[in-house]
């Protein structure tokens, strides 16, 4: 993974580097760790037991992973069901969920 990768795929990376006092390596080896987060699918999986609570704590984790790197492909999403789940909005995370899963999958593959 690069810099480079990272703003195609439309990560901020200048905002990113600056939470991570400048040091590209740092930067680089906090986003591959994210990669390896199993967050996401228990995050599918407490939508799937309908499980409000349990889903909210775990998209705001995520939101703060991914908002602290500057990510925003994923941040910009996960930001919204964030906010649903706050209100405990009981609606279809399907969509949403969806476009998580395949911002996180194009991470990846930058690997």
């Amino acid at each position: 993974m690069t810099i480079e990768a990272l703003r195609a795929y439309g990560a901020d990376v200048d905002d990113g580097l600056a939470r991570c006092m400048n040091m590209e390596d740092f930067y680089l080896r906090l986003v591959n760790t994210l990669c390896g987060d199993t967050k996401l699918g228990e995050l599918e999986q407490a939508l799937g037991r309908h499980d409000l609570d349990a889903a909210f704590e775990l998209a705001h984790a995520l939101k703060g992973m991914y908002a602290n790197l500057s990510l925003t492909p994923l941040s910009v999403p996960v930001s919204e069901m964030t906010e649903l789940l706050r209100a405990r909005t009981d609606t279809d995370y399907s969509a949403l969920l969806a476009q998580l899963k395949a911002e996180f999958e194009r991470l990846r593959a930058l690997q």
